[in-house]
């Protein structure tokens, strides 16, 4: 991976910011990212990762953090987090931020344990694929202290294979809708494509079932998004 996403963020806290990051995918064409959006404070989030952060507790992991836009506001209230991304150039900006322990580690590859787990911002994205979730899953309940619980969000973009009579044109015999080959570029590089899953309550809801995990909906967003706790 170039990092182009770590890239942005840093130029963007060095006060060297000249563009926003664009990405699409395999069924949606360009869309801008605007990189402030990811330095925001909480009053500028969305209600369902207010939601979220008001349900931390104890300790707290922060995966895929960005430019540690959650974890600051956390440390700020007193709790003890620590920020993981695989892009070496958001953590970097976590650190120039004021977070306290942030770390380049892949989800998989921790093995602390923790009260609260936050996957924000798509949480489900990471898992990539659908035959990849019960794996992450397990990994993430390994994680957890006793009477401990993950935060995660995502969507269900079924709504994105909508025709214009209600209809729906996904392919029975291809892969799970959610699952996205997902592209990005940034001042004219692009990245290497990486695999997004977006997974929809009820999937997320048997996949935990499966592997001895209660999930709950706990709120839901304006345009199919959904937070829910695991525990």
């Amino acid at each position: 991976m170039k990092d182009l996403f770590g890239k942005a963020l840093l130029d963007y806290q060095n006060h060297q910011f000249s563009e926003d990051i664009i990405t699409s995918s395999n069924i949606s064409d360009d869309d801008t990212l605007p990189i402030s959006y990811l330095f925001r404070s909480y009053k500028d989030m969305p209600k369902l990762e207010q939601k979220a952060l008001k349900l931390t507790k104890g300790s707290i992991l922060d995966v895929g953090c960005g430019a540690g836009s959650h974890s600051l506001y956390l440390q700020e209230k007193g709790f003890q987090v620590k920020a993981i991304d695989i892009s070496k150039g958001a953590i970097d900006v976590c650190k120039l931020r004021g977070v306290k322990h942030a770390e380049v580690k892949n989800i998989l590859d921790e093995t602390g344990t923790f009260d609260t787990i936050l996957l924000l911002m798509n949480g489900t994205g990471i898992f990539q694929e659908l035959f990849q979730v019960s794996k992450f899953l397990t990994h993430l309940k390994s994680l957890l202290k006793s009477n401990g619980h993950i935060l995660i969000d995502s969507s269900d973009i079924k709504y994105m294979y909508e025709d214009e009579d209600g209809g729906f044109w996904i392919d029975a015999h291809a892969n799970y809708y959610g699952e996205l080959d997902y592209y990005l570029s940034y001042k004219g590089k692009k990245e290497k494509t990486m695999k997004w899953l977006y997974l929809d309550f009820d999937r997320l809801k048997l996949a935990c079932e499966n592997i001895g995990l209660t999930c709950i909906k706990v709120m839901e967003g304006n345009h199919y998004d959904y937070l829910a706790k695991l525990y």
